[in-house]
């Protein structure tokens, strides 16, 4: 079962948070966040490099430093004020006019290190080793993970009762469009009944941020070592999660564009994808993909649908029913030669909320010969493979709306 604790975030005073808060440090570039940042945004703090004209490498010792220099002055201009007692908070997101509400908690370090934090990707170790110098230099979590767990009635109830009966504390939309709404849960009776609640939770699920998560873990656990009065109740060992009740989340497919059709005329590649898939040419109208095993492609200005024959695929293996491996397979590998979908520069992959009209405009310019549109992937496919040991394939899973970053930090220690 899984530990979680409250915390005193750190967070901005709510006249200024829409300022502050900023979109994730790893869904913008340095020149789009150098763009997008105002004088009090976050970006400053996740993405130094940003504050150096022209541009420094965002890997450099003057920007981990800048970094530090910018958290300080945040505090010390009360943009950022830590609350004065341990809480959580529910953090819910609206897109599309559908909401999902959130906890912020504290996750623990050893729940990952046993494998009760379950994750469903690889990491990367120098992007791992980036996150960790950033959480070691200001001896914070500055941006939250974004943990699943098995929906649970008790807690969705105390949920819904904050939402209903307390003022939120932020409620405020993005440039995004995405709304961002905050209550802050700091009656005692009501933290301690939570704290117990989740100790029945078998388990949460890395959704979003694995490397984020991995470092946040691995710092609270070089913390451990290096601390011969280690007892286990310091911060440290804990690092700040948003979790979600599985029920909530929606996944958004994730999709793909080649470059090139292996020396293949339009009319040679849909030939061999036939041996496949029924191929139905769906003309200039945009075709999403209507259900699992179902793709959509894109390919000399008109749309088809992809249909994978029976036998082609194993929905008895986790990992061998994805759409992802069954396109990978039956496509990428077999007809493309691309066998790293990791390394390769003959394929691009587009977030699902680009569109599909993304995916046109790619082909459409010449940049790409063809595009693929997956169904999404499904909660309950993503928790089985993860319960099942097994890693997705690379860019398997998108979700939106992303957590913004700077609504509340977590010191590592009191």
């Amino acid at each position: 079962m899984v530990k979680v604790k409250p915390f005193a975030a750190i967070r901005p005073p709510k006249e200024i948070v829409k300022e502050v808060a900023s979109r994730p440090y790893d869904v913008l570039n340095s020149e789009e966040a150098q763009a997008e940042a105002g004088e009090k945004s976050l970006l400053h703090i996740i993405k130094p490099e940003i504050d150096f004209h022209p541009i420094i490498d965002e890997h450099s010792e003057a920007a981990y430093q800048k970094a530090v220099e910018n958290f300080k002055k945040w505090q010390d201009n009360k943009w950022l004020v830590q609350d004065p007692q341990e809480n959580y908070y529910v953090y819910a997101q609206t897109m599309d006019g559908r909401t999902q509400y959130g906890l912020v908690v504290c996750a623990n370090v050893e729940d990952y290190m046993t494998g009760k934090i379950k994750k469903h990707e690889l990491t990367r170790k120098d992007k791992e080793e980036d996150r960790m110098i950033h959480v070691r230099r200001q001896n914070a979590n500055l941006e939250p993970v974004f943990f699943a767990y098995p929906d649970n009635a008790e807690i969705n109830a105390i949920v819904e009762n904050v939402v209903k009966n307390k003022p939120a504390e932020y409620d405020f939309v993005a440039e995004d469009g995405f709304g961002h709404h905050f209550w802050v849960i700091d009656d005692r009776a009501t933290v301690k009944k939570i704290t117990d609640l989740f100790a029945t939770i078998p388990a949460f699920y890395v959704a979003d941020g694995h490397h984020r998560t991995a470092a946040a873990a691995l710092v609270g656990e070089e913390k451990k070592r290096n601390n011969p009065n280690h007892t286990g109740e310091e911060e440290y060992n804990y690092f700040m999660a948003v979790v979600f009740p599985e029920s909530h989340l929606k996944i958004i497919d994730y999709n793909r564009v080649v470059k090139d059709l292996n020396g293949m005329t339009p009319e040679e590649f849909i030939g061999k994808l036939k041996t496949s898939f029924e191929v139905e040419n769906k003309g200039k109208e945009m075709y999403a993909p209507s259900g699992l095993h179902n793709f959509s492609m894109y390919l000399n200005g008109e749309w088809y649908s992809l249909q994978a024959k029976k036998g082609t695929y194993n929905d008895n293996d986790p990992i061998g029913v994805l759409d992802v491996t069954v396109l990978s397979n039956l496509v990428f590998d077999k007809l493309l030669d691309i066998k790293d979908l990791r390394t390769s520069k003959r394929i691009d992959f587009v977030g699902g909320i680009r569109g599909l009209g993304e995916l046109k405009k790619r082909v459409d310019s010449g940049e790409m010969a063809a595009a693929f549109a997956l169904y999404p992937v499904s909660m309950k496919q993503l928790i089985n493979i993860a319960d099942t040991g097994n890693i997705m394939p690379p860019k398997t899973t998108w979700f939106e709306p992303k957590l913004r970053s700077g609504i509340t930090i977590h010191k590592l220690e009191k």
